[in-house]
């Protein structure tokens, strides 16, 4: 808390005068922190101080450190200096958070919130909004930035997301040079380069890092019933140590127990003692545990949306309840409260008895196919502790404000979307990084439930490990490229593009490989010094000798192909009872042959037994020269070559038949090269050139053998370089390139370079802005009419969390319109191909149904129903979540082609029919 009167007088008269200089210096700041419940933190402090000073602020500290206070002071300075603030987040529900504060202690009026579907009092003069509603503002030129003086972007390291990211860069390379900037970001271990290349394009930028977490966090892992402290002190180099009797315990385990069968593995094998198999607590024994230790609330991290719906129902059997009686009353206040808006028809459907039941036990699931009304009923919950336990996938760890005692993981696994991958180092930090309340818990507790298979070491270093660089997922697009050129123009632009984060790590990178280019240059300049001769050119003399010794290498693999084709034609023609020689190798001399094996694809591979009573397959790779029979065996029908008996009267017959196997031994084949007139010639001019006489010849020959085997080396290296340098204005220009054949762009006409479809392109912001933009010029979804529109446009913006089925699709105008749609996107893969671009996504219309009946009217319980009946089961959070991205989508099509024009007329009274019901209920 900020010093009050009576504590200043309990200061000595230097710390009294040391504080009134503080706040003499910084007068905003003193304000600040005097309206403040706490002290700020030396970090807070710092930060403050360079925005009241004038400077923008990097500041990376750990979740629950305090960050976003920064924030808060760039607010406090905007409306103390009668300047706008925009405050953005990387996602919704951040910002319906962060709206909700601000109003709180700044009043409504002074407030706003803009999000993709929501739109409250946006003229404020501080107003919360996602990142990229402020890049539309940026590239639309909105009046609402005039009088913008801060900006602050939490949760900054959202730029190294690989679907969203670049939004964070444009929007920092765009703003206004006036406006500060505070960047809010989760610790990196490159702060310090992000912080140079702020500085670089931003101006002058403090770097505020602090590592400490303001509640300390203890590592466990749950071995059974039992808690274990992961570490067990630190070392004489002052690292930390593995806690020895959690090792000794997870071995012991191991020895006693059967390993837990991989899935697909084959069953063990009946018969003899089998260990008994680990089983780790199940859901309700760990959170039964917690409670008894006094470690809830808690977060039970599950990586599966399905696994945190199993969990909860799992406790709900056991009968497990962590609420009061006096508790209840509350939890049924806060659910009336945030679904008084859902129509009472759909709570059934909806799951709504079922997830009312489990929060009254005081246990919920967390992840994004819920309700958006559920989740933030959650979320209300568990911050005022009346939900203990909450099952959540890893997208809680997204900046939501949940903090918990204790954060508990399953798995150090996780699908990624195209394979189960480990945990990062980062990823660790970051979920275990909720645990631990400020002004609440003493300490916070992160908990690895611990099966077979799980080596503490692995878990230590995920604990331990501070290296987690923020690294830029940048890269231009065609909306990007169209507005850039036509803000800028095409030069500004690619010098534009050339000042990203992305080039700036990717510049970085080979710095050190410059460097080395730089020092081969030097060592070639001492090589081709060394091999030089007073006789004349050795470089020219050794390109001769190595010329010679390609042709050579060369000949030589010809002459091996022509011996092996030899082979393997002399082997087709083996029969059965042949009597051959091995010429070398474990199986050479003689070999009778069984079965001549000509049925193989490739090459014969011929079943023999040799005198050695061996039995097996020969290839070509056996034989050095054409194979040819030295006499035949008259052999039964059916030789069992399996039967040693058998093996052993073969070999017997075989060395009593009086043949040898040099007798089949061919003189060797004159080589090659002795006829080669290329290589004749060569070694002629090599022999005629003047170094050829040099006493010191072959000293000489190291060093340009050197200076080849480093020239060839720094060569890679420059490809390398130049490969990095500039890539990301080469993919910029192949974008103009594409879209200048498409007629978007017109850059030989340097005051209109964009044409009108361009401009309509510059509009829609979207995954597949450029599909979107070509489908309307071509007139694709003319005469659909409003629930056909949305089913067709949603093939654009939803994508399938799964391979299954071809989804089936509305007949008619709407399969019609989706037909187009694939020929437009098939040509401009075909284009994207051709120019090397990454490819759009292709159309998905697993939506199209669910869509189309929900916009024309039909309950929400036959839309889900019939969805699931038909193999696509959506839950209702992703049905509400896709509806508003098709409802997105739609609004800028209304946007880019007006209420007057067909499409555009229908866009908009799809908008309408989609936002109602659960759509429309809780958008703020």
């Amino acid at each position: 808390m900020a010093a009050s009167r009576s504590d200043t007088a309990k200061l000595t008269p230097a710390e009294a005068y040391a504080a009134h200089n503080r706040r003499s210096a910084h007068p905003g700041l003193a304000d600040f922190a005097g309206g403040m419940d706490f002290e700020l933190d030396p970090f807070q402090r710092t930060a403050c101080q360079a925005l009241e000073a004038g400077r923008g602020v990097l500041v990376c500290a750990p979740t629950g450190a305090g960050k976003t206070v920064v924030g808060e002071f760039a607010v406090h300075l905007a409306l103390a200096e009668g300047r706008k603030c925009f405050y953005t987040t990387p996602i919704k529900a951040l910002s319906n958070q962060k709206y909700a504060d601000l109003c709180e202690r700044h009043g409504t009026d002074a407030v706003g919130l803009l999000t993709g579907d929501t739109s409250v009092n946006g003229d404020a003069q501080v107003v919360v909004m996602t990142t990229e509603v402020l890049r539309n503002m940026l590239y639309a030129g909105s009046r609402s930035l005039d009088q913008l003086g801060y900006v602050v972007m939490d949760e900054v390291h959202y730029l190294a997301d690989r679907f969203r990211g670049a939004v964070w860069e444009e929007v920092i390379l765009h703003l206004p040079d006036h406006v500060q900037l505070a960047s809010l970001s989760a610790t990196v271990s490159n702060a310090e380069e992000f912080g140079e290349w702020l500085q670089e394009v931003r101006g002058e930028t403090t770097v505020v890092v602090d590592e400490h977490r303001p509640v300390p966090l203890w590592q466990h892992m749950l071995v059974g019933s039992r808690m274990f402290d992961l570490f067990g002190g630190e070392s004489e180099g002052r690292e930390l140590t593995i806690n020895p009797h959690l090792l000794r315990r997870t071995q012991q385990i191991t020895r006693t127990h059967a390993p837990q069968r991989q899935r697909g593995a084959p069953p063990p094998k009946r018969g003899g003692q089998r260990p008994p198999r680990f089983f780790p607590p199940s859901r309700v024994e760990v959170l039964s545990g917690l409670d008894a230790a006094g470690l809830l609330p808690a977060i039970v991290f599950i990586f599966s949306r399905a696994g945190c719906d199993a969990a909860v129902a799992q406790c709900l059997r056991a009968g497990l309840r962590l609420t009061t009686e006096d508790e209840l009353a509350e939890i049924r206040e806060v659910i009336d409260e945030h679904t008084a808006s859902l129509p009472e028809s759909d709570l059934t459907v909806l799951g709504y008895w079922e997830w009312r039941d489990a929060l009254e036990h005081g246990v919920a699931a967390h992840h994004a196919g819920l309700l958006p009304a559920f989740k933030e009923t959650v979320e209300e919950l568990f911050v005022r502790g009346l939900v203990k336990a909450v099952f959540a996938t890893e997208t809680l760890a997204l900046g939501i404000n949940m903090p918990a005692r204790t954060v508990v993981l399953e798995r150090l696994v996780k699908f990624n979307g195209e394979s189960h991958v480990d945990l990062s180092p980062g990823e660790y930090t970051q979920l275990t990084g909720r645990a631990g309340r400020r002004g609440i818990d003493v300490e916070g507790h992160a908990v690895v439930v611990w099966q077979p298979g799980v080596d503490p070491k692995q878990v230590a270093g995920l604990a331990s490990t501070r290296t987690y660089p923020l690294r830029s997922s940048f890269r231009p697009g065609y909306n990007m490229a169209v507005n850039l050129v036509q803000r800028v123009g095409r030069d500004a632009a690619r010098d534009l593009l050339e000042q990203s984060f992305a080039q700036f790590q990717a510049d970085r990178s080979v710095v050190g490989q410059s460097r080395r280019i730089e020092r081969n240059a030097e060592a070639l300049g001492g090589y081709a010094e060394a091999m030089e001769c007073h006789l004349g050119d050795f470089q020219e003399y050794f390109q001769l000798r190595r010329r010679i010794s390609e042709r050579e290498k060369y000949l030589s693999r010809q002459n091996r192909a022509s011996q092996r084709a030899e082979a393997a034609k002399s082997l087709e023609k083996l029969r059965k009872g042949d009597v051959i020689a091995v010429p070398s190798g474990r199986r050479s001399g003689l070999a009778v042959v069984i079965d001549p094996g000509v049925e193989h694809l490739d090459e014969p591979r011929p079943l023999v037994v040799t005198e050695d009573r061996w039995s097996g397959r020969l290839s070509v790779a056996d034989f050095t020269s054409p194979v040819e029979p030295l006499g035949k065996l008259k052999l039964p029908k059916h030789v069992d070559t399996r039967s040693p008996k058998s093996r052993r009267d073969l070999a017997s017959t075989l060395r009593n038949t009086g043949l040898s196997p040099s007798e089949g031994r061919r003189s060797r084949r004159r080589s090659d090269a002795a006829d080669d007139e290329e290589l004749a010639t060569l070694r002629r001019a090599l022999r005629a050139h003047p170094c050829h006489g040099c006493d010191d010849r072959e000293n000489h020959a190291r060093w340009a053998e050197r200076h080849e085997r480093l020239r060839t080396e720094t060569e890679q290296l420059r490809r390398k370089v130049s490969a990095t340098t500039h890539s990301l204005a080469r993919s910029f220009d192949k974008i103009v390139a594409l879209l200048s054949e498409r007629e978007y762009l017109v850059p030989e006409e340097p005051e209109k370079p964009v044409t009108g479809d361009g401009r309509r392109l510059s509009q829609l912001y979207s995954e597949s802005d450029l599909l979107a933009a070509e489908c309307l010029r071509a007139g694709a979804w003319r005469g659909l009419g409003p629930a056909e529109l949305a089913a067709v446009v949603s093939a654009l913006v939803y994508e399938s969390r799964r391979e299954g089925l071809a989804p089936q699709v509305p007949a008619g105008p709407i399969s019609d319109a989706l037909d187009e749609t694939w020929r437009l996107w098939s040509e401009l893969e075909d284009d994207e191909r051709r120019h090397r671009l990454d490819r759009t996504r292709e159309p998905d219309p697993g939506f199209a149904w669910p869509v189309f009946r929900w916009a024309r009217g039909e309950s929400l319980e036959r839309v889900l129903t019939t969805a699931e009946s038909a193999g696509h089961e959506l839950s209702a959070g992703d049905f509400v979540r896709w509806c508003r991205q098709v409802v997105d989508l739609l609004d800028q099509v209304r946007e880019v082609t007006g209420k007057a024009d067909p499409v555009g007329s229908a866009a908009a009274k799809a908008v309408t029919a989609i936002r109602r019901g659960v759509v429309a209920a809780g958008a703020v």
